[in-house]
């Protein structure tokens, strides 16, 4: 048995207008498979790439490790230079990726690659966001802080990425009080006795090959597993559903200090008392 997930619709091209009738206002998925050919990213951006223009920076690196108390939000695992890094990509599976990371910041020059293409939504032009990852490294079912609509760019390697909607949730295993479900479920290839509400869970599913965009809607859950070593970018754009908004604002302001403070109340019993919840609440559903 497996996921019940569709295909993520794919265009050739899109026009703003299409983009706004067809996907935006609706909150749909889509890849765009030929949206950034005339951007120099396109045919310069690879791993190599990446290794010669900022191989000495310092880069956060994260795990497939469950939350710890202990862990600050966001908080990395471990760090090393990028050019270090890279060569571990290139050189064997590694669990380790770097996620949310400014490079321009950085790497100023990179921002020369690229422009802020017009889907019609104002992007947030100081949040240009990298990830990596190797081989078999995946991120955590989860959905952004922010809510945001999330135009993801990939380079290089091959990646699968799974989409649910917040109608999904209830089916999802949603640990209360965070953004993620239940660390120990494998969307890849779940477990269905132990999990069984998500044989009622709705889907979206692509592989995203080099050069592709997808157009992640509001609030969307997503996991990305890299079948191959690469790396995106993320370009965002604010929710514009009042809902949407208002709850990105409660996570921003009220839900993340509240979890934190709990953490350092009840350390790890307030993690553990947030998985059976999850398991608990999702029963409801089963």
């Amino acid at each position: 048995m497996k996921l019940n997930l569709q295909d993520i619709p794919r265009v050739t091209s899109l026009s703003k207008e299409e983009f706004i009738t067809h996907y935006f206002k609706p909150q749909k998925p889509v890849v765009i498979e030929r949206f950034i050919d005339h951007w120099p990213a396109y045919t310069k951006w690879n791993l190599d790439y990446i290794k010669d223009v900022a191989g000495e920076k310092i880069v956060p690196l994260y795990d497939d490790r469950p939350v710890n108390y202990k862990d600050g939000f966001n908080q990395a695992h471990a760090e090393m230079k990028m050019r270090d890094y890279i060569n571990l990509l290139q050189c064997k599976p590694t669990k380790f990726r770097i996620f949310l990371w400014n490079i321009f910041k950085e790497v100023p020059q990179l921002k020369e690659d690229f422009n802020f293409p017009d889907f019609g939504l104002r992007l947030m032009k100081k949040l240009p966001m990298l990830f990596f990852g190797g081989t078999d490294s995946y991120t955590f079912m989860h959905y952004d802080i922010d809510l945001a609509n999330i135009f993801h760019f990939h380079f290089e390697g091959e990646k699968q990425c799974i989409l649910f909607d917040q109608k999904q949730s209830k089916y999802l295993y949603k640990v209360p009080h965070s953004l993620i479900t239940r660390e120990d479920i494998d969307f890849s290839n779940p477990d269905f006795k132990k999990w069984p509400a998500l044989k009622h869970a709705k889907g979206w599913t692509c592989q995203l090959n080099h050069g592709e965009t997808l157009y992640i809607p509001e609030g969307y859950w997503h996991y990305m597993r890299y079948n191959t070593p690469g790396f995106s970018m993320s370009l965002r754009a604010i929710a514009r559903n009042p809902k949407n908004l208002g709850k990105a604002f409660y996570n921003i302001l009220i839900m993340r200090n509240f979890d934190n403070v709990m953490r350092r109340l009840k350390g790890q019993k307030w993690i553990d008392h947030k998985n059976n919840k999850a398991i608990a609440n999702t029963k409801l559903f089963g």
